[in-house]
């Protein structure tokens, strides 16, 4: 409790001001004129001016506030080395029961783990966040248990907000030594199947190490090794690397590890470039004119990625005029040089409605089996050019072609409908209108008919004959469709139908688009979470495990989400390099920055720390010494001090700060005894006059 006097004058300041003056001047001449009983007039007459002032003594009713003081708990990836996280888990305990212990402070317990932003260890971060709600005078302290590795300690005391010591409990042993892989430059984009440099360098630091000798460094490349090398330590090096696809080429460069070394985590670094391909080289040759001739030309010149190459022939095989087969299209027909010496420039070879005539001699179709083997694509859009006497299936690229023409050709209104694999390949998978009995979109009336030796059929026709027919052929692929009625699709016969993504998503597939591979597990993120995706012409998938850049192992539960494609996700807390698998398939997504801070250096260390700690009057200290027991230091209360830290010991601010509950106020001339002490005065001035 508090006592205090305080005044709250009955009339104005101003005119209690004047009374006392006039009461001053008045004891002043009856003073010098020796009146007599004058003093007990001018002490009469102050009695009541004091009255008027209304004095009072009062009494605070005051609750003292707790110190509150925060706790770090440091639960970056870097504290997961060793036995830091058991040391942390040890002196968190001991501090806390000894905090518990000391009446008047408030313990907050704020736990801080990385981001997945790449910043690092940010526990100041979390400190002004957890004592966000808390006036600085109120503020007893901060306990930092951290192995030191912090990287957003603030330059000076007064960034802090508050006036308290900053004590730092460091984690790790001081013989700790380390070798790390840092990464100097890389490049984010490249064009397929060209070179870029990647800039790396080999540290060693730590007990024992030193800045000579040479390390065995690998390179990978999407999980596959691709070369190994001899690096020089502290020497910086470029790496040629091969931009081997489209979209994100991930490269690991690992160097071997150091003998006794505090993580090999470290010693790889993750460069993800992103593959751009030049535009797509397309030759397509319309042999037999017909309504729909034009279709192909149309969808594919709509691609800004594609650059097109197209020869039509003229002339119909029913006119047997003589015409020479030079004059069979508006120029020239370079058939050397497309089908013999720059036939492997081209990504995909389209065949629509073509009848051998003669233009191309079988030497080149030879030669277009074996660009398809060694890579290549072709397309065969029939018509009833494939079931007659001039069909390329009587060519050398027969033994390519999954679908063998009976001779026969089905005339009849019928539905394009997905087969059961059509249902699941990312080719034909979600056409608007599949879902329809019968599909929403326009029937079609020829359709070429054909018995399959390989391949996988994803469309069909009447009595379930194949209608588009896909198939891998070496390292390249080849695909049939078996009826040259696509162009009623685009036409809007009957309404029309899905022909832009079901050409475009066919033309990709043959071009080997990474996203239309019938087989593959891909892996993303968005946001926080690393999404999983596993496409499969099968009915299940295998328990999908992922790697995390720590090494632990978890099982993501995966959702068929459409028909062929199931999905999975689970949020991220580390930054690295994530490892996804499922039976021999697997996929590789980093996730954070290329070269994270967290595991730039992860030798423990009081240093850092130790410059702010001493500036607020507190210590940075390591818990254990090499090979010896944790040893938290004894927690002292002090009001006031210099230095809040000793040996053995550190000290936390106790808080003047309270809370006023109420205020009890008495008057001290109000009421009874303020009219006792007038009327005593009065008297006795009376009793003086009348002597």
């Amino acid at each position: 409790m508090i006592w205090s006097l305080s005044f709250d004058p009955l009339i104005p300041l101003s005119m209690l001001a004047a009374a006392a003056a006039v009461i001053l001047l008045i004891a002043l001449v009856t003073g010098f004129m020796r009146v007599r009983g004058w003093p007990l007039r001018v002490l009469t007459m102050a009695l009541v001016a004091l009255a008027l002032a209304n004095p009072a003594i009062e009494r605070e009713d005051r609750e003292p506030l707790s110190s509150v003081v925060a706790v770090i708990n440091d639960r970056s990836q870097s504290q997961l080395l060793a036995n830091r996280s058991d040391t942390t888990d040890e002196a968190l305990k001991i501090l806390t029961d000894r905090l518990a212990a000391l009446p008047g402070f408030e313990v907050r317990v704020l736990e801080s783990r990385n981001s997945g932003t790449g910043d690092g260890t940010e526990l100041f971060k979390t400190l002004v966040n957890g004592l966000s709600d808390v006036p600085p005078d109120r503020v007893g302290g901060a306990i930092l248990i951290t192995d030191g590795q912090i990287h957003d300690i603030p330059d000076n005391a007064a960034a802090l907000g508050f006036d308290a010591p900053v004590h730092g409990l460091i984690t790790g042993q001081a013989d700790e030594r380390d070798r790390q892989l840092v990464l100097h430059k890389s490049p984010r984009f490249g064009l397929v199947g060209s070179e870029q440099i990647v800039s790396v360098r080999i540290l060693e630091q730590g007990f024992g190490t030193n800045s000579s000798g040479r390390v065995g460094l690998k390179v990978m490349r999407d999980g596959d090794l691709i070369s190994e090398r001899q690096v020089g330590i502290g020497q910086t090096i470029d790496i040629p690397v091969e931009i081997a696809h489209g979209g994100d080429n991930i490269f690991e460069f690992e160097a071997e590890s150091l003998d006794g070394e505090l993580t090999t985590l470290n010693n790889r670094a993750v460069v993800t470039i992103d593959g751009i391909r030049e535009n797509l080289r397309v030759l397509l040759v319309s042999g037999s004119p017909h309504a729909g001739e034009r279709t192909w030309r149309n969808l594919l010149k709509s691609d800004a990625s594609v650059d097109l190459v197209h020869f039509t022939i003229l002339r119909p095989p029913e006119k047997q005029d003589g015409t020479p087969i030079n004059q069979l299209s508006l120029i020239a027909f370079p058939t050397r040089e497309l089908f013999s010496v720059k036939i492997d420039e081209f990504d995909l070879i389209i065949f629509d409605r073509y009848v051998r005539r003669g233009v191309l001699p079988m030497l080149y179709f030879d030669n277009i089996a074996r660009y398809v083997r060694a890579g290549g694509a072709v397309l065969l859009a029939g018509g009833p050019d494939y079931a007659e006497a001039g069909s390329l299936y009587r060519t050398p690229l027969a033994p390519i072609l999954p679908a063998r023409p009976t001779g026969a050709i089905l005339e009849q209104p019928f539905y394009a409908t997905l087969a059961n694999i059509g249902e699941r390949h990312p080719v034909t998978r979600g056409l608007p209108g599949s879902k329809q009995s019968p599909p929403g979109w326009s029937r079609w009336f020829r359709l070429v008919e054909t018995e399959l030796d390989s391949g996988q059929t994803l469309m069909t026709g009447p009595n379930d004959m194949p209608l588009l027919v896909l198939n891998r052929e070496g390292e390249g692929r080849v695909a049939m469709l078996l009826s040259d009625h696509v162009w009623l699709w685009a036409r809007g016969f009957e309404g029309g139908g899905p022909h832009v993504p079901l050409l475009r998503r066919l033309g990709h597939w043959l071009m080997q688009e990474p996203d239309l591979d019938e087989e593959a597990l891909r892996v993303s993120m968005r946001g926080p979470e690393l999404i999983a995706e596993r496409q499969t012409l099968g009915d299940t998938i295998g328990p999908v495990t992922v790697t995390s850049p720590s090494g632990s192992l978890s099982t993501l539960s995966m959702t068929e989400v459409e028909p062929g494609l199931w999905r999975g996700s689970v949020p991220t807390t580390e930054t690295g390099l994530f490892t996804v698998t499922e039976s021999e398939k697997s996929a590789l997504v980093h996730v954070g920055p290329q070269n994270p801070r967290e595991y730039t250096d992860v030798l423990s260390t009081p240093e850092k720390l130790a410059s702010l700690s001493s500036e607020t009057g507190g210590q940075s200290l390591r818990l254990a010494d090499v090979g010896g027991d944790i040893a938290v230091p004894q927690v002292v209360p002090l009001r006031q001090a210099a230095q809040y830290s000793g040996n053995g010991w550190i000290g936390l601010k106790t808080s003047d700060a309270s809370i006023l509950n109420g205020v009890d106020r008495y008057p001290l001339l109000m009421g009874l005894l303020g009219l006792a002490l007038l009327l005593g005065l009065l008297s006795l001035t009376w009793y003086r006059e009348g002597r």
